[in-house]
């Protein structure tokens, strides 16, 4: 039962992620992005994955783990992207 909220709750997360992605790529703007708020998620979903893997729990819910890990870093790789955009264009 507890995956069942696990995997839940990761959906829910989720859900937002590939809506900032593309809220990243077609606004090329970081307005509204934190840089620090993204890094812990990301070590916050690294932390779910390595927990799953050291306490032998290889199902289903990593692969949401894994997906919400995905869309973050490419939210976070387009915050560089943008942000270096946004230097150029707004000199």
């Amino acid at each position: 039962m507890t995956q069942v909220f696990e995997l839940i709750m990761l959906i829910c997360f989720g859900l937002s992620w590939p809506i900032s992605v593309y809220k990243s790529l077609t606004s090329r703007s970081i307005q509204g992005k934190s840089l620090a708020f993204m890094i812990a998620i990301i070590i916050g979903y690294i932390c779910g994955i390595l927990g799953k893997i050291i306490g032998g729990e290889l199902n289903y819910v990593i692969t949401l783990y894994l997906l919400n890990l995905f869309f973050v870093s490419m939210d976070l790789v387009l915050y560089f992207i943008n942000r270096k955009h946004n230097k150029i264009h707004h000199k």
